[in-house]
């Protein structure tokens, strides 16, 4: 990346072990996709006391596809065989530090939104506290994304 070096191995790594792919970078695709992830918080925040478990996968994936539109506009996008764990290692590789307390809070999410999607029976259900604590999380997601995009070059 001209003159944006950090990250690169880990970046180079997901590269060649199928996790990522280089696609053509777009930095319209990932203004889009950052729509999409406010579009994301509002409705989570509209379903939180309705539809707990619906709001928290909207705000999870809200927080996936801003991190997503850092790679989009980078030029890379994560594989099946990557998945959502690719796509938090490899924005947190270019941005952590300083922005891991930031980034952080993506994973435990991941974990949590996987246990409502594929549910445990040992899962306790989602309640609309919960939805409210992590929805500002996934906003300050979108935030840090929508400040990298304009200042990460292509990859």
């Amino acid at each position: 990346m001209a003159g944006w070096d950090k990250g690169r191995a880990t970046i180079d790594a997901l590269i060649g072990s199928g996790e990522i792919e280089r696609v053509p970078a777009s930095r319209h695709a990932a203004e889009a996709e950052l729509a999409r992830a406010r579009t994301h918080v509002d409705s989570a925040r509209q379903l939180l006391a309705k539809d707990p478990e619906g709001a928290y996968t909207l705000a999870y994936d809200a927080a996936r596809r801003a991190l997503a539109a850092v790679l989009q506009n980078q030029g890379l996008r994560v594989t099946s065989r990557g998945g959502h764990t690719a796509v938090y290692e490899a924005v947190r590789a270019q941005l952590d530090p300083p922005l891991g307390s930031i980034l952080r809070p993506f994973n435990r999410m991941r974990a949590r939104r996987n246990e409502v999607e594929y549910r445990s029976s040992e899962a306790p259900s989602v309640t609309p506290e919960e939805v409210a604590a992590d929805v500002p999380k996934a906003e300050a997601l979108i935030e840090l994304a929508e400040k990298a995009v304009p200042n990460m070059p292509r990859y």
